[in-house]
């Protein structure tokens, strides 16, 4: 099978993550707590759920374990699985990755693209979670639990960026759990938002994980307001290598009068909004439907 080409996006301690060159990937689109700390990182695929899962890392498989999953009101798997690797780039390091059902076995050398194994639809999922392997940089001797991994930095650059002045353009995808939106403007790798006095590019879920994230080129003081399409959106609270975590203000997000939230990540071709409806189904929009989004 050919490998998926593939880019670097992040490093943590010598150790390279990639993602797959026309997708996308995420430090903080996530409830749990290693994206808040700056450990972890979420590179999604092209491929659906059963598809390959290429390898985002160098390394050696040194050990894999099945888990147990929450019970969910979707269709879901029971188990995920926990995937370690020595890595090829720094061998005092250990790779951890989730959700993906190996077909790699211990002993097995991979670089980055080569076939994992199969992207598993997880019980840690939310109805509205595409595809994506989790990645984590870890001490040897605490390779596995949820929290303890090493903080990662992003690779790549952001520039030239303008404040978008409302939310408005055309589905270019169309589910039952979300739609995907192509905003007006010309953007690049992301959705710009303002903070402080400095601009960055959105990462996260708002308002539903209540917390956010946000790329710059130059930390911002602590308490900067963070704004979209001039509303207040934020308040930094975290800084952390030309990223900062900010708070949820109490804002709420509509179309055509209907609550939803939003999904914003980073992305190497043209970036999207992702649409969440409150439940599976409870917004039916049509694909190349013009959109506008209301922020309150």
């Amino acid at each position: 099978m050919l490998e998926t080409p593939m880019k670097p996006v992040a490093c943590s301690e010598g150790v390279t993550v990639y993602c797959p060159e026309n997708s996308k990937f995420s430090f903080f689109n996530s409830p749990y707590p290693a994206h808040r700390a700056y450990s972890a990182v979420d590179v999604y695929c092209e491929s659906l759920f059963g598809g390959v899962a290429p390898s985002p890392v160098h390394g050696e498989v040194v050990g894999i374990r099945k888990v147990s999953c929450p019970e969910q009101s979707f269709e879901c798997s029971s188990f995920d699985y926990v995937i370690l690797l020595q890595s090829s780039e720094n061998v005092g390091r250990h790779i951890k990755i989730l959700h993906v059902k190996p077909t790699v076995a211990v002993g097995d050398v991979v670089k980055p693209g080569d076939p994992l194994g199969f992207l598993v639809r997880s019980g840690f999922f939310d109805f509205w979670t595409e595809p994506h392997i989790h990645i984590e940089v870890r001490n040897p001797s605490d390779p596995i639990r949820a929290r303890g991994g090493i903080k990662f930095e992003r690779l790549m650059s952001i520039e030239n960026l303008t404040e978008p002045k409302e939310l408005c353009g055309v589905v270019v995808e169309s589910k039952r759990e979300y739609s995907l939106l192509a905003l007006n403007g010309d953007f690049n790798r992301g959705i710009p938002v303002r903070v402080g006095e400095e601009m960055g590019l959105l990462d996260g879920g708002i308002p539903h994980y209540e917390w956010f994230g946000v790329h710059v080129l130059t930390e911002p003081p602590l308490n900067s307001v963070v704004t979209l399409c001039g509303a207040k959106i934020g308040t930094v609270k975290a800084l952390y290598s030309k990223m900062c975590a900010a708070q949820c203000s109490g804002l709420t997000f509509k179309i055509d009068g209907k609550t939803v939230n939003l999904g914003f990540y980073l992305h190497l071709p043209k970036p999207l909004v992702k649409i969440i409806p409150e439940n599976i189904g409870g917004l039916n929009l049509e694909k190349f439907e013009e959109v506008a989004i209301a922020i309150s």
